[in-house]
């Protein structure tokens, strides 16, 4: 009876350990994947950029969100390590663009506050950063090659939302993305575009959680310059 009771006990603590572990797991919806771009970004932000920026879209993150309350961030996971094999690719595709003598600084802050609570889609860092690299590259889910295959290319011209928001269905199965706008000097730039992808990131969605009109991101219906 004695040992039959100790097995009850420690079956008891060993399932209230798990479920604390499991409580303690981040919790997600989707993902989204954000891109910004470059001269937008240099321009509506308060500290100078430190390197020229291109005429391009790069990532910006790739962060697990949910559909209601607080998204998570900064959960628990093993020390950052150097991803120099994937540096030279993730240079191209992800740099800090305020100051790109700070890209690692910038990927470790993206892992630690956002793919740190990616799993278990993303299960740690290295399938973290080649997953981005994978959508970005080899899924062709690059938003200034989606734009330019509609014929929309950074010329400086004031496109409509309708126009922008089309093209890039046209290149996500249709789904609705998440657009950013920054007014600068009395102009409005897309500053930023999002696509979002279930919770396993098999395939795309209607971004959740639009931004508000009384957002100062919020995109008018016209006269948005890229």
């Amino acid at each position: 009876m004695r040992i039959t009771g100790m097995i009850y006990i420690f079956t008891m603590v060993f399932s209230l350990n798990v479920l604390i572990l499991s409580s303690s797991a981040a919790r997600y919806d989707y993902f989204q994947f954000t891109q910004q771009y470059q001269q937008a970004f240099c321009n509506s932000n308060p500290t100078p950029c430190k390197d020229p920026p291109d005429k391009l879209f790069t990532v910006h993150g790739l962060w697990p969100s949910t559909k209601v309350g607080r998204d998570p961030e900064y959960c628990k996971t093993k020390r950052y390590r150097k991803i120099q094999r994937l540096e030279p690719q993730l240079e191209i595709i992800w740099p800090n663009v305020s100051d790109r003598k700070a890209n690692r600084g910038f990927w470790r802050k993206q892992w630690y506050k956002h793919g740190s609570c990616a799993s278990p889609a993303l299960p740690n860092q290295k399938h973290y950063f080649e997953t981005v690299i994978r959508m970005f590259l080899a899924e062709k889910q690059n938003v200034s090659r989606i734009l330019s295959m509609a014929t929309i290319e950074p010329e400086g011209k004031n496109r409509t939302l309708l126009e922008i928001q089309n093209a890039i269905r046209a290149g996500t199965n249709n789904m609705i993305p998440k657009l950013k706008c920054q007014k600068v000097n009395g102009m409005t730039e897309l500053v930023e575009v999002t696509l979002c992808h279930d919770s396993n990131l098999t395939q795309f969605i209607n971004c959740p959680r639009p931004l508000p009109q009384a957002s100062p991101y919020f995109c008018p219906i016209d006269d948005i310059q890229y």
